[in-house]
């Protein structure tokens, strides 16, 4: 399907001076669920080229991190580490303790979708693994992954370890996308079984 990629959003980021539409997806995500604080510690993963960074930077003082293969444009104030998070050693960096961990990752596509589904669920459960070791107590998480058989699976690896998980896909979603993210909030350091549903 095609798109337009000179859409309202598209304008609307231009003109307001975010780097990419894709920063009115968290916009959305932070109106419905208030997921970042005023001095909330922030780590965003697939970073590039920085939008929500930019959001991020708006609405906490707290230390913010960004990580990504690519580099990206210094934002100040923000600390940036190029690199790839199954990377053992990049790891070691990246995980320390947050308030919020946010991943708009995504592979490169081929145009397969059964293979760029699979890869996206790698690299968006690659983020929850890193999120459940850098998130502090009552912490949130927020990752984007491709609507597949997959996304279920993830959901319910996540589901133990948070007190509210819902999947979530704002309205500035570009039409015909199969992207959803999936909102976790409230960080439980161990699993919690018996609580575990199904149900949304």
């Amino acid at each position: 399907m095609t798109y337009n990629r000179q859409d309202h959003y598209y304008m609307k980021a231009k003109k307001e001076g975010f780097r990419a539409r894709s920063s009115y997806k968290l916009i959305e995500i932070q109106k419905k669920y208030d997921l970042i604080k005023a001095n909330d510690s922030v780590l965003d993963i697939g970073c590039a080229p920085g939008s929500w960074l930019q959001f991020v930077k708006q609405r906490t003082k707290g230390k913010i991190l960004g990580i990504d293969l690519v580099s990206i444009k210094p934002i100040g104030g923000i600390e940036f580490i190029q690199g790839d998070i199954n990377d053992k050693e990049i790891q070691k960096k990246i995980i320390q303790k947050f308030n919020v961990v946010l991943s708009d990752i995504a592979p490169k596509t081929s145009g397969i979708r059964e293979r760029d589904q699979y890869l996206s669920f790698q690299l968006s459960r690659e983020s929850f693994l890193i999120a459940k070791k850098a998130l502090k107590p009552n912490g949130n998480f927020v990752v984007k992954t491709f609507q597949s058989q997959e996304t279920e699976e993830l959901v319910k690896e996540i589901k133990p370890y948070f007190e509210f998980v819902k999947r979530y896909t704002p309205q500035s979603t570009r039409q015909g996308s199969k992207e959803i993210f999936i909102v976790a909030l409230g960080f439980k350091t161990t699993s919690s079984p018996k609580l575990f549903s199904s149900k949304e």
